[in-house]
């Protein structure tokens, strides 16, 4: 594999650690810093959540445009250094505000997935993007496996540890890029920056006007909706439950990353021969949503444990939907699709974690009608469904 191909999946990787890596101690820490119940804690941890995805959703499209006017190589590089600054931000926090900073910082800096997968899709034929968007689902899915680990074993030299060791991986990834990262946008596919198409609404409304997209886009979005439930509430879920530690939380979180990973690198390419894209995408709502409910009834940890390569098997679902519209646009807005979708996907991540963590804490406080700590991932099941149904029900409006 090409030395900027590793850089752009390590790019990726590290993206998905900033999310993965607080997950683990998220609950120690926010209680370090401001006290509170394990429920108030929740609520912290979705407005944090939501800081981060809402600059992600704000600046996705516009790192997406930028890559399309200056190059895909500055954007990354620049992201990757600001980046391990804010980690170190984060490990020397003392107050709940600084730490929300440090979201804020994390989620513009994130934003350059819309960038990778320009990148990716810059180097990549038509009929084999499909495919090369799963290599970078399974780069996210790897970070996802790596952050959780990393923070739930670090978490017993501290809360801050892990935060010093994503500052050097951020770091070191920027060096690393500087030497063997080529520019792929030449003067042929370069084109002026817009701040309309850069406004995040005004990237999803442009993609919505391709014909067949705007549904597609819609099932895109109820898909990271129900997915967040993950993010944003497994730690307290773990907690409540199961009384699990930091480093439970975190080895549970890698078993459901790393199934997702070899799913996504390996296991999509025969699942797209045998169904199709939209036959994958179909098959992926179906696993999601029985895993989803049988994962909000069950009481034994070793069950949950069980249910998470099912779980993980939903993770098909992105890089078929992204092959399918891919192919609908033209070479030259590569990275402004990116951006749109870079930008849904953190509209949901604004949504999910205040509704899951608020979810989480009705369903589990001391005068909650009924004592249902599975009940987000009930909520998320149902999205589910509606995302199956809306694509079942476009595809036959389209045919």
């Amino acid at each position: 594999m090409r030395l900027p191909v590793v850089f752009i999946l390590l790019t990726v990787m590290i993206d998905a650690m900033g999310i993965g890596l607080i997950i683990p101690v998220m609950p120690d820490l926010i209680q370090e810093v401001g006290g509170g119940t394990l429920a108030e804690a929740a609520i912290w941890g979705g407005i944090m959540a939501t800081t981060f995805a809402v600059m992600q959703f704000l600046f996705g499209p516009v790192m997406g445009g930028l890559s399309d006017r200056f190059g895909r190589r500055p954007v990354l590089l620049g992201s990757l250094v600001i980046m391990a600054l804010d980690y170190v931000l984060m490990a020397l926090a003392g107050a709940l505000w600084v730490l929300l900073l440090g979201r804020v910082i994390g989620g513009i800096t994130a934003a350059t997935q819309s960038t990778a997968g320009a990148y990716m899709a810059d180097i990549s034929a038509p009929h084999e993007r499909a495919a090369r968007f799963g290599l970078v689902g399974a780069a996210f899915g790897a970070g996802f496996v790596l952050g959780p680990v990393v923070g739930g074993l670090l978490a017993e030299y501290g809360t801050r540890a892990p935060f010093w060791m994503a500052a050097g991986l951020a770091a070191s990834n920027a060096v690393f890029g500087w030497i063997v990262l080529k520019e792929t946008v030449t003067d042929a596919k370069r084109r002026p920056f817009s701040w309309r198409r850069s406004n995040p609404m005004g990237a999803l409304r442009a993609l919505g006007r391709l014909p067949g997209v705007t549904r597609l886009l819609l099932v895109y979005f109820i898909y990271y909706v129900g997915f967040a439930v993950y993010p944003a509430v497994w730690s307290y879920f773990g907690k409540e439950r199961f009384d699990w530690t930091p480093a439970t939380v975190g080895l549970s979180l890698a078993l459901f990353g790393l199934t997702m990973a070899l799913i996504q690198g390996g296991l999509i390419r025969p699942i797209l021969r045998m169904l199709g894209e939209r036959g994958t995408v179909v098959a992926g709502h179906l696993f999601s949503i029985t895993s989803l409910i049988c994962i909000a009834l069950v009481t034994s940890s070793i069950w949950v444990l069980i249910l998470t390569p099912m779980a993980a098997m939903g993770g098909i679902i992105p890089p078929a939907l992204q092959g399918i519209m891919s192919a609908r646009v033209d070479d030259t807005a590569q990275g402004e699709l990116q951006g749109a979708l870079t930008s849904a996907s953190a509209l949901a991540m604004i949504l999910s974690p205040l509704v899951m963590t608020y979810t989480f804490a009705q369903f589990t406080d001391a005068d909650a009608p009924i004592y249902l700590p599975g009940a987000p991932f009930l909520l998320a099941a149902f999205l589910s469904t509606l995302g199956l149904v809306a694509l079942i029900i476009g595809t036959r409006t389209r045919a």
